[in-house]
């Protein structure tokens, strides 16, 4: 591999210790305000160790594992690249910034919305506080998991794809602070860039606010496509999966929802059971009366798929 960029050497040696070391210095102060609280809920300092774990194990997997099941698709893309873009001005970054923001955005909707995008991405929401440590818990396994397939549109059209992964990683340290749940609502903000109120809902395992709110900066595309959802006073919102992970083992917690799949593609009876187990959202079934978002809103009383 080349050797680090200047921005990669201040991301890896810089930022991400800053970033480690906030989330420390949040949970103390959490922790601290809660023991001072009556009826406090306290700090989960079982959850950070969680977030520890992923953290340090992702970057192992990265390590040790550098390629993903889409690296021919990667390849031949690269091979094939209509152009050749350098990002030296305003103009080409700029452009860089929104393509990486559609194509986010669709990246973040499949892992909400194909299960085997979801088995990766659930470890980052089955945090059931959210702070910035749970930032961190993202999920070992994105990069096996061929998610690259959602940026190769911009290394179609002329981007580095070394770039690209590197405006990846900036809009996720952008992110970050989006996980501090004592930041109020922003104001005309709200709505149009992705505020730590905005993201609360998107974090949120209430019925009403399922599936929303996928933007990375912006919220511009979610505006578009209907899946921007408010922040209501009146409905705070409840962390986690739908149906809450307990257990406090870094393990059980990475691996869960792998193990679900395997057990689900195990007992599909039909091609068409097997590829909606893996390419159909989170809790379809074949014979129907699943748990996907649409279901649970129908039952809930919802007669749309987004709350009214």
């Amino acid at each position: 591999m080349p050797a680090f960029t200047p921005i990669e050497q201040v991301l890896l040696f810089v930022v991400a210790p800053v970033v480690l070391a906030s989330a420390v210095v949040e949970a103390g102060v959490l922790s601290w305000v809660s023991r001072r609280s009556r009826g406090g809920s306290g700090y989960d300092w079982a959850g950070f160790g969680v977030s520890f774990f992923d953290y340090v194990l992702r970057i192992a997997v990265t390590v040790a594992v550098p390629f993903t099941i889409a690296a021919p698709l990667v390849g031949w893309v690269q091979a094939h690249r209509l152009t050749t873009i350098v990002v030296d001005g305003w103009l080409p970054a700029l452009a860089l910034f929104i393509g990486l923001e559609f194509c986010y955005y669709w990246l973040h909707r499949a892992a909400h919305r194909v299960r085997w995008f979801w088995c990766n991405h659930a470890v980052h929401h089955s945090a059931n506080q959210l702070n910035l440590m749970a930032s961190l818990r993202i999920g070992a396994f994105g990069r096996l998991s061929g998610n690259v397939v959602f940026l190769l549109p911009l290394v179609w059209v002329g981007f580095d794809l070394r770039l690209v992964i590197t405006a990846v990683t900036l809009n996720l340290l952008y992110q970050f602070w989006l996980h501090a749940t004592w930041i109020p609502k922003l104001g005309v903000l709200e709505g149009w860039l992705n505020t730590p109120s905005a993201h609360r809902v998107h974090h949120a395992a209430n019925v009403e606010y399922l599936d929303a709110n996928y933007g990375g900066v912006l919220m511009v595309f979610d505006r578009l496509f209907g899946t921007y959802i408010p922040e209501r006073d009146e409905l705070p919102c409840r962390y986690g999966w739908v149906h809450p992970m307990t257990s406090a083992n870094p393990l059980k917690v990475e691996f869960a929802q792998w193990a679900y799949l395997l057990h689900d593609l195990l007992r599909a009876r039909s091609l068409r059971a097997l590829a909606g187990t893996l390419a159909g959202p989170p809790g379809w079934k074949a014979e129907g009366g699943g748990e996907t978002t649409e279901e649970l809103r129908s039952r809930a009383g919802f007669a749309t798929a987004s709350p009214p």
